[in-house]
């Protein structure tokens, strides 16, 4: 049966033999394996009662059996929940009650906290190791499995996003968002068969998931896959690698490296960054060193990538490109959703076969982020020069961006504030060299109460994933407000701007 996006690679796979996945120094993963195995884990998922459609939400630590899992979710029809694995249990009670999951897969340390919330979902088990409950039953499956038909327009995963008000929304990607999205960057990144990417990233991020996976998946590539980034070991591997994608972190430590030469990236073909805005220095000092330059691009957890700097042609550092062939971008007044001309800044909203279906289960809050003839309204506030270059400028709805990761400041918000001693308080990003921004924490204390910025610290460590933690919390008196009462964060980030540069 016609299954839209695991047609699409099964096409463009090369020999069996041919790697896939290098472990570290382990043998490697071929696509051979990657057939049989994904076959024989669509299987268990069918035995364990999942249908086309249900979802499969995995919390694990990455692994190449982690991956397999993915492509066995798309196989069977399953729609594939990948989940933080800082998340606290508080944080996945909430996920798993929203997307009902049929099964979920979690690292064996958790699964007694996880069978309590599952609400009847089967539980299986996935360590670092890519072993437990999950691979025992695959070795009883066969090696082929008959494909469930999936087009287009079915939902192959669903990514939770945060907002600044209300719960997180989960944004459904349909098959051909992915394999679109994945097609347009094989020939615009001019990725090949004789490519191989230096995998540092996490897998439960549209980053090292869609864009790094799915790129190597339908060029036919290769990876090197590492379980998180390690500058001494991302040095180690470079030589055996033709690209890398990374978050600017990864660049930002890997200028501090003393082996980072021009002779040690002189075969390297790629170098893309993402995720969070790349500093102007990073990418000159990135140039000076190695004589490479990064090529940055912009995307969304709902959209995939919307624009990349050009393969050929000027990297322009503090811009995101031009929009990816196929996806158009424009810049509107956000209030009155008139279409601004060039150089203009305004809300950056995007249209293309990558954009996402909409949220799962929140009809609303869909039909409030799209404009009538189609175009997504992304929350970015930028501007399009006249080369056609996207800038981004700044975020609507306050959205930090730490390392990669995005950060909502209402939930970290509402945790503080729940504490005892505490008034309100005020969630900011302020400039970080290493993170590109750190979550910054202004409380008020209730009068008299015992309370100080390590205390505030310490109560947040079990209900927040760490990513999500403040670097610094701040106490004071009152926050500064306009005449309408609302909290003037910008005063806040001028207040405390420098604490980490």
């Amino acid at each position: 049966m016609a299954n839209h996006l695991f047609d699409l690679v099964r096409a463009r796979m090369p020999a069996a033999q041919s790697p896939f996945i290098v472990h570290r120094d382990a043998k490697a993963l071929s696509y051979g394996d990657l057939e049989a195995m994904s076959a024989r884990l669509a299987g268990v998922l069918v035995a364990a009662g999942v249908v086309p459609g249900d979802r499969v939400a995995v919390q694990v630590e990455k692994s190449a059996n982690a991956l397999m899992l993915y492509v066995a979710c798309v196989r069977a029809g399953a729609v594939f929940l990948p989940l933080n694995a800082a998340y606290t249990l508080a944080e996945l009670e909430y996920f798993i009650g929203d997307a009902e999951p049929a099964l979920i897969v979690c690292d064996p340390s958790r699964q007694a906290g996880i069978v309590a919330i599952a609400r009847g979902a089967a539980v299986e088990t996935l360590d670092a190791g890519g072993e437990g409950s999950l691979m025992q039953r695959a070795q009883g499956m066969p090696d082929l499995f008959a494909d469930a038909a999936r087009g287009p327009d079915d939902l192959a995963a669903i990514l939770y996003t945060s907002g600044t008000t209300g719960r997180s929304k989960g944004a459904m990607l349909s098959h051909d968002n992915l394999a679109s999205n994945a097609l347009t960057l094989v020939e615009f990144w001019r990725f090949s068969r004789s490519d191989v990417l230096l995998h540092a990233l996490p897998i439960f991020h549209t980053h090292g998931l869609f864009v790094g996976t799915n790129v190597v998946l339908l060029a036919g590539a290769s990876m090197l896959f590492l379980p998180k980034f390690d500058a001494d070991e991302v040095m180690r591997l470079l030589p055996r690698a033709t690209t890398m994608m990374g978050v600017p972190t990864f660049y930002v430590r890997l200028l501090d490296h003393a082996g980072l030469t021009r002779e040690a990236t002189a075969h390297m073909r790629l170098f893309v960054s993402g995720s969070a805005p790349l500093l102007a220095d990073t990418h000159r000092d990135w140039s000076q060193r190695t004589g490479h330059a990064i090529l940055e691009r912009y995307g969304m957890t709902e959209t995939n990538m919307n624009t990349s700097n050009p393969y050929d042609g000027d990297r322009v550092a503090g811009t995101v490109g031009p929009p990816l062939p196929g996806i158009a971008a424009r810049i509107t007044e956000p209030d009155t959703g008139a279409v601004l001309p060039a150089g203009e800044i305004g809300m950056i909203e995007v249209k293309g076969p990558n954009v996402f279906k909409g949220y799962w289960r929140n009809p609303e809050k869909t039909a409030s982020e799209f404009r009538v003839d189609g175009f997504f309204i992304t929350g970015d506030l930028g501007k399009i020069d006249e080369k056609g270059y996207v800038h981004i400028v700044g975020r609507g709805k306050d959205l930090i961006i730490t390392g990669g990761y995005n950060v909502y400041p209402k939930e970290v918000e509402s945790e503080i504030d729940a504490l005892p001693g505490v008034v309100e308080s005020a969630v900011i990003g302020l400039a970080h060299k290493d993170f590109g921004e750190a979550v910054t924490a202004v409380v008020v204390r209730a009068k008299g109460a015992d309370l100080d910025d390590r205390a505030v610290m310490a109560a947040l460590e079990g209900r927040l994933a760490r990513f999500k933690q403040p670097k610094r919390v701040f106490i004071v008196d009152e926050l500064p407000r306009n005449t309408m009462g609302k909290v003037q964060k910008n005063v806040l980030r001028e207040m405390y701007a420098g604490v980490f540069v």
